[in-house]
């Protein structure tokens, strides 16, 4: 017997051991298991596909409540004990590095197993299979800080024995992965403290362990990834432009002949507000105008706020890729199709416009205003784990089907955004989806004022980071 498959089947013996004992151990850490569940399920919604190897006895699996669950395990005992308590779920007997399944699953999870493989990268490629382009990979595994600590519990008969695990920090996973063929999207760490003490607890785990430096020190390294992107071609994609307009007459013949016609059909919603200067009517006439340019007109009725403009916008609109363009055209119309080529290319997913890289003109970005987005760039960089030099340019791209999964999960955050843009980068960030900036010049107003007010809109947008810090962050 090779030295590789002496190791499995000691591997084996040792888990078919230890399977019946599972609930001792868990009852032992309690806190920590419902924490790895606290954060996978922040991950993984239900009714989703999913697949999670290394399942053990099942409980994280079942925790998730899919609407397909398979549990993958190399102990036939810890199968047999899954398949007996969770009967609505599938379990096999396999070995991660010689995965026997090709259905694709919406989520791929591996919690606590990639200490135990003898090659993490082969492991990593037999997920190919089971992915298709949105399937997310979840990965969680322990700090080796933590490694004396842990085996010091051991010896106590505090923790679960183990064979000596793998070193692999949060930047080795990253490199296997993408060697393997995917993309990191996020990484970081969890868990301070891994036993429930009273107020302290939360203070280390949804306090302190978001904080620069102490976060390092946790015990949990957590990993989001996806599939490598695979391009489509721009010109398959057809395009529905919403261009949410309020008290924009004098913009919006503009924006009907500078919009360039992009894929294989672009529409243009505009979605007037109320106005009080015959922007509805100047709609109207300019549709008359230019009936080669596929020109819808939605009126927002009770509606207030340009968030729900954009709702309406985007439920009516028929394209495959959804775009939004403010109707002052300070972001210049045609840079639209450097947004498409960046969704089609797959290199991003949820794809926007940052204002705050070229010089802008004089008067297009009050002196208050260009701090204040400075300062939510910064809290949204760590908020979310992905980064944003600017979170409040209005230009921002998505699949349509995508836009479906951030409408169908609202309720985790709730209608509270009155500018659309929090909604959707909200709600991007909990789907993981890759989130992508391109920088645009932002132009000078030529017609109106502005509609945003410094100081009632920045308390709103403080108001929105300390929700999302608890909603996302401090989970």
């Amino acid at each position: 017997m090779s030295p590789g498959a002496t190791r499995k089947a000691s591997l084996v013996a040792l888990l078919d051991a230890q399977a019946p004992e599972s609930d001792l151990w868990k009852r032992r850490n309690r806190y920590y298991y419902e924490s790895i569940e606290r954060i996978v399920r922040f991950h993984v919604p239900k009714g989703a596909a999913v697949l999670e190897i290394g399942c053990g006895t099942g409980e994280l699996l079942h925790a998730l409540a899919p609407s397909r669950g398979v549990g993958v395990d190399i102990s036939p005992r810890a199968v047999d004990i899954a398949r007996e308590r969770h009967p609505e779920l599938t379990f096999l007997v396999a070995d991660a590095e010689e995965l026997p399944l090709s259905e694709p699953f919406d989520y791929v999870i591996l919690s606590d197993l990639i200490g135990y493989l003898d090659d993490v990268q082969r492991a990593f490629e037999r997920l190919n299979p089971v992915c298709h382009p949105r399937t997310r990979v979840i990965l969680t595994y322990y700090n080796y800080l933590w490694g004396p600590i842990l085996r010091l519990g051991e010896r106590l008969g505090m923790k679960r024995p183990q064979p000596e695990q793998n070193w692999l920090a949060l930047e080795d996973l990253q490199n296997l992965l993408s060697l393997a063929g995917f993309q990191t999207i996020s990484k970081g760490y969890k868990l301070l403290l891994p036993v429930r003490v009273p107020l302290l607890a939360p203070l280390c785990n949804r306090i302190l362990a978001n904080l620069p430096l102490l976060r390092k020190l946790c015990l949990v390294e957590a990993l989001v990834a996806r599939p490598a992107p695979v391009p489509v071609p721009a010109e398959s994609l057809s395009c529905s432009v919403v261009v949410p307009a309020r008290n924009e007459k004098g913009n919006v013949e503009d924006a009907v002949r500078r919009i360039p016609a992009m894929g294989k059909h672009t529409e243009i919603l505009f979605v007037e507000g109320n106005s009080r200067d015959g922007t509805g009517g100047e709609i109207e006439r300019v549709i008359a105008a230019y009936p080669e340019r596929h020109v819808k007109l939605l009126r927002q009725g009770s509606g207030v706020g340009k968030g729900d403009a954009v709702r309406k916008g985007f439920a009516a609109a028929t394209g495959d890729v959804l775009m939004i363009l403010d109707a002052d055209l300070t972001v210049p119309p045609e840079e639209l199709p450097k947004f498409l080529h960046a969704l089609a290319s797959g290199r991003g997913e949820f794809v926007h416009g940052s204002r705050l890289v070229y010089p802008m003109e004089k008067q297009a970005m009050r002196f208050l205003n260009t701090l204040g987005n400075k300062f939510f760039s910064l809290a949204f960089t760590w908020l979310l784990d992905q980064r944003f030099k600017d979170t409040l340019c209005g230009t921002k791209v998505l699949y349509r089907l995508d836009y479906e999964r951030i409408a169908a999960g609202r309720s985790y955050f709730g209608d509270f955004d009155p500018f659309g843009d929090f909604d959707l980068i909200f709600g991007a960030a909990k789907l993981d989806m890759k989130i992508l900036e391109i920088p645009i010049r932002y132009r000078e107003r030529t017609y109106g004022t502005t509609q945003i007010s410094r100081f009632r809109h920045g308390w709103l947008l403080m108001r929105m980071c300390l929700f999302a810090l608890r909603r996302i962050k401090f989970v």
